[in-house]
């Protein structure tokens, strides 16, 4: 049998196209598709192309479940139909993001409701089985730890839980439906599915040590993990953060965790070099979510070697960077791409198992604090691509600028063969 794509020895690039979707609203907060604010419905086949375009091989790229499940029962394929074609026309290898935030907008709950894991178990059962033939490649959760901060310890998303209860009860159903998730696509999909888990890194730095930080910061460094821990069933008795996750998950649900586990092909690690990094300051608290966050540091290559590092021995799979970026300038972009590309071969070149590398995202995308306000799109862009959203009387441009051309440079030089 032919070695699957991650076992030939190469690095491939991929990049992403930004896939948020939270489709609840209320008074004083928008509905929120990334897709709809960067144009990508009607321009898919356009953005694929760019991606080709740049020698990308990799595209991480979501599914709007709450589009093509519309309502209890009933499934609109069409437009997804469209966009996989077109990818593969591209040729490009999708890395699908099955769930990147978001439930259907009829799921009462959302991902509190109970039935939750089985409604995400459909989904996932009827992808495999509509593109099981010529997709192989899932990611089931994307960071799963901010689904369950943002949902479930912060109140910033639906449905709006808070504090260690909720954190842990939004944790434990993700959990449950990454699982069947995964279990679904691996039965119809077959031995050519391959399974990339991502998640956030998140590490902390600074007064940790103070006795208002200690208890915290333990908490926090153990919980980033938790929800991976879980569906690799490696949450048991000696499991630290075992007593906080205990209230929501039942007498023997522990053992279904372990006796179902599902492991990562590839694991992927998030990394944001001025956002990933979050630090403890003397005699100050604050909650670490939106309203009240603390300040971040930028550790730069040494951040993303620890994270790369870390991911690799806890789940004992080869690793990729499943996202990375700067918000910032184009030179600024320039540096941290040629930065973190070097760290990531530099490692391969001393034995590191390091399989991939994406730059997030293709072109820029739209801040998600847009949810909590009626200003236009236009206010919140995030310079964070090789390609400029550019606002014009036919709709958003895409622009390449030089971050386009050092990815293209990279990608073929890494698709070049050997020299002998």
């Amino acid at each position: 049998m032919a070695p699957r794509w991650f076992e030939d020895g190469r690095l491939r690039l991929g990049l992403g196209i930004e896939d948020t979707f939270v489709p609840q609203s209320r008074p004083e907060e928008r509905a929120i598709d990334e897709y709809e604010l960067t144009e990508h419905y009607e321009r898919f086949a356009g953005d694929f192309a760019l991606a080709a375009g740049v020698g990308a091989e990799l595209l991480r790229w979501g599914v709007p479940w709450y589009r093509v499940a519309p309502e209890p029962g009933r499934w609109d394929w069409d437009w997804t139909d469209r966009a996989v074609d077109a990818q593969l026309a591209a040729g490009l290898r999708p890395v699908i993001d099955l769930l990147h935030y978001g439930t259907p907008v009829w799921l009462d709950d959302q991902f509190a409701n109970a039935d939750y894991p089985q409604h995400v178990e459909e989904y996932a059962a009827r992808f495999g089985e509509r593109y099981g033939d010529r997709v192989f490649d899932y990611t089931p959760v994307n960071e799963p730890v901010i689904h369950a901060l943002f949902c479930g310890e912060y109140g910033y998303w639906p449905p709006y839980l808070t504090g260690a209860a909720g954190f842990a009860a939004i944790a434990a159903n993700l959990a449950r439906g990454f699982v069947r998730s995964q279990r679904a696509l691996a039965e119809r999909v077959g031995a050519a599915a391959t399974f990339v888990h991502v998640d956030a890194a998140m590490s902390f730095v600074g007064d940790d040590s103070a006795p208002e930080h200690r208890d915290e910061a333990e908490r926090l460094r153990h919980q980033v993990h938790l929800v991976e821990d879980l569906v690799t069933g490696r949450v048991d008795a000696r499991h630290p953060m075992l007593d906080r996750i205990a209230p929501a998950i039942p007498d023997g649900e522990l053992q279904w965790f372990r006796d179902n586990a599902v492991e990562p092909d590839v694991m992927g690690v998030n990394y944001y070099p001025r956002h990933s990094t979050e630090l403890f300051e003397p005699g100050v608290r604050h909650s670490g979510g939106f309203a009240d966050p603390r300040p971040s540091v930028d550790r730069g290559t040494d951040g993303l070697r620890e994270a790369l590092t870390s991911f690799g021995a806890r789940y004992g799979a080869p690793v990729m960077v499943t996202e990375t970026c700067v918000t910032g300038t184009v030179r600024e972009r320039l540096d941290w791409l040629d930065a973190s590309l070097a760290l990531v071969e530099d490692m391969r070149a001393s034995g590191a198992d390091i399989v991939g590398f994406t730059w997030w995202p293709l072109f820029d995308m739209y801040e998600w604090t847009w949810r909590h306000t009626q200003r236009p799109r236009a206010d919140h862009l995030l310079t964070m691509g090789l390609h400029d959203l550019v606002e014009s009387p036919t709709g958003l441009l895409r622009v390449a600028n030089p971050v386009a051309h050092r990815y293209r440079e990279h990608a073929s030089r890494l698709a070049a063969p050997a020299a002998h």
